[in-house]
């Protein structure tokens, strides 16, 4: 009877002991996880700004359609494409040609920023040939806006019709199989170190 109980009471401390351990590992993997979607909102927050906040004003000397942008600018909600600056920790500095937009990517949607460097106020950017990064892989959806401070009030529009300016601030909502992202949104402006004629392009009413 002793050696009964003695077996009963070491079946509950074992099934107590793998209870907790179960616990953990799961708590572990819970961890690994929002540390893992932190540090990827943490890259795409940081690139977005950096080749964002750099954006050139260069004006296109091509022919264009007529009611298209005076810049190698294009955005609507689900894509968005402009000209800027490529961080040299990134690679090769200088101006590029940049495109974000979903992509699939082995079967699975992915926010892809293509790239690809500028060559003449006369050349359109050819995709095919551009290399491509996935900045968020496992995307659900992703929503582009676009503001002008020349609004009163100023609002967030889906699509960028004006033709003569740049957008100043842009937001990117992204919703991943792990959970929405907070919107990042970033401003946008002209860098004159590397594009004198970027100071004449017209950014929140100044020039």
């Amino acid at each position: 009877m002793e050696l009964l109980v003695v077996l009963v009471l070491v079946s509950l401390v074992m099934l107590g002991l793998a209870s907790t351990l179960s616990g953990t590992a799961q708590t572990g993997e819970r961890i690994d996880a929002r540390l893992a979607r932190a540090d990827e909102l943490r890259v795409a927050s940081d690139f977005l700004h950096e080749v964002l906040g750099r954006v050139s004003g260069r004006k296109v000397s091509m022919s264009r359609d007529e009611g298209s942008s005076e810049y190698f600018f294009a955005g609507n909600a689900q894509a968005m494409q402009w000209l800027g600056i490529m961080p040299a920790r990134h690679g090769a500095g200088g101006r590029y040609h940049f495109r974000l937009a979903v992509e699939d990517v082995a079967g699975a949607s992915a926010l892809v920023v293509r790239f690809t460097p500028w060559v003449a106020d006369t050349v359109a950017p050819d995709w095919s040939q551009a290399e491509s990064y996935v900045l968020v892989p496992q995307l659900r959806s992703l929503e582009l806006s676009y503001q002008s401070v020349l609004a009163e009030p100023p609002v967030w529009m889906a699509q960028w019709a004006d033709a003569r300016q740049l957008p100043d601030r842009v937001m990117v909502s992204i919703d991943t199989a792990s959970g929405a992202w907070p919107a990042i949104v970033v401003p946008m402006r002209a860098n004159p170190r590397t594009d004198p004629r970027g100071l004449r392009a017209v950014f929140g009413g100044t020039r």
